[in-house]
């Protein structure tokens, strides 16, 4: 077979006329007598191989004839316009090489499968154009999310997985045993990341945090990544602004970059578009509370919002919306009380439209060694463990304020999905480690 360089399918429109090379595995294949025509997939597209007699080899042809679906195959052959879709290309192949073949028929064919079916098969499903179009979707927000905040001078700083204390109560944690001691995996970087910003400003992490929660809803995964800025010297109002840019920076980065992938799952983009449109709207807990007043998600002053509550808000606007001002009873220890009304504390919570949930909660830290010293006993925490986080304030204690943006719930938002477990490549429930 004559050598070549490689090209990549995306790329295949700036070859026409050309000469290629193309590495990767047959998605479809239908024959009609000596022609054949191939769909192959690399990664990065899909485009039709057609291996006609008189054009491609005799070894060529056989190969066309016999290969079976996701063989990997290298294919030789020259870039023309697509013979009836305006605007694409194929390749008219020349040389056909299968490299490896298929064992066996492919487990996931054209009929429909069960989801548990394929999230057993999720390390083959991943191949399949919807989760594939998800998964650049994903890379995209991660992409952006950074730009955003390096384009504000923040500055990545990595947060420990195995850490002493819990942030977001202690019944949601994994234990895991550590040489002789005991340890837990990471429910937030958070409170690593205030740390960061008394050395460096403005500092945000991104990675996996874990939550123990025996919850089997559509919104929650037992391991997620979650994208944490923190500011030195700010405050709640700082902590709404930069989540409204975050997130409309976002969206625009997937509805400029991303439109394919958008139209491979069928998202209304133009609902995408009116929620890239700042500002958002932002609600006490109060008024969200009156604006639930009459409906079968109203609660009493004090409780702690749910799905019921989060939908009947999201279905009143077609961007995200800002509720802040929880009771303080609802949140975490570390949270700020507001001075003008201390049953509520300095927290927000971001809910997507289209009753996707809440995405974003964050909001103002308290600097106040003895309130959080007494918060700490309240809760029943292991002080020991906090001495370090109680240092933040012995030693030059400032105001504080960040968020967490759980980025399979942005992602399952934005790309309409109907659970969050098509957002992560190789999802963690209660009953799903593998594959």
């Amino acid at each position: 077979m004559p050598e070549g360089t490689r090209t990549w399918i995306e790329d295949l429109s700036q070859h026409v006329g050309e000469d290629v090379v193309l590495l990767g595995w047959v998605r479809h294949h239908r024959s009609s007598g000596k022609l054949h025509f191939l769909e192959i997939r690399d990664g990065t597209g899909n485009v039709q191989a057609v291996v006609k007699k008189g054009v491609a080899s005799d070894e060529a042809l056989e190969a066309a004839a016999s290969v079976g679906i996701e063989s990997s195959v290298e294919v030789h052959g020259s870039v023309k316009a697509h013979a009836r879709r305006e605007g694409e290309v194929e390749v008219a192949v020349a040389e056909l090489r299968i490299l490896a073949p298929t064992v066996e028929d492919y487990p996931l064919g054209k009929k429909e499968h069960g989801t548990g079916f394929l999230m057993d098969n999720r390390h083959l499903w991943l191949r399949s154009s919807r989760p594939w179009a998800v998964m650049r979707i994903r890379a995209e927000v991660i992409r952006a999310c950074r730009a955003h905040l390096d384009g504000l001078g923040f500055v990545g700083v990595d947060a420990p997985i195995l850490g002493s204390a819990a942030a977001e109560g202690t019944a949601t944690l994994f234990p895991v045993e550590y040489y002789d001691d005991q340890v837990y995996l990471s429910q937030t970087g958070q409170l690593h990341m205030e740390a960061a910003a008394q050395a460096l400003g403005r500092v945000y992490c991104l990675g996996p945090t874990f939550r123990a929660e025996k919850s089997k809803t559509r919104r929650h995964l037992t391991e997620f990544w979650m994208l944490e800025p923190e500011i030195a010297f700010a405050h709640l109002d700082d902590a709404m602004d930069l989540m409204e840019s975050l997130v409309a920076s976002v969206l625009a980065s997937v509805l400029e970059r991303c439109r394919p992938e958008l139209e491979v799952l069928e998202r209304d983009a133009r609902k995408l578009e009116a929620a890239a449109s700042t500002p958002y709207p932002r609600l006490t807990y109060d008024e969200a509370l009156a604006r639930l007043e009459g409906t079968e998600a109203a609660i009493p002053w004090g409780e702690d919002f749910g799905a019921p509550q989060e939908d009947a808000l999201s279905s009143l606007f077609d961007t995200p919306v800002l509720v802040h001002r929880y009771p303080a009873a609802v949140k975490a220890f570390y949270m700020r009380p507001d001075p003008e009304r201390p049953e509520v504390a300095l927290g927000c919570d971001m809910i997507a439209p289209e009753g996707y949930g809440e995405i974003v909660g964050g909001g103002e830290r308290n600097g106040d060694l003895a309130f959080l010293e007494r918060r700490i006993e309240e809760e029943g925490l292991p002080p020991a463990a906090y001495e370090w986080y109680l240092d933040l304030r012995r030693y030059g204690a400032c105001a504080s304020a960040g968020f967490g943006l759980g980025l399979e719930r942005t992602i399952a938002w934005i790309c309409g999905l109907a659970h969050v477990r098509e957002a992560i490549a190789f999802p963690r429930t209660m009953s799903r480690t593998s594959p």
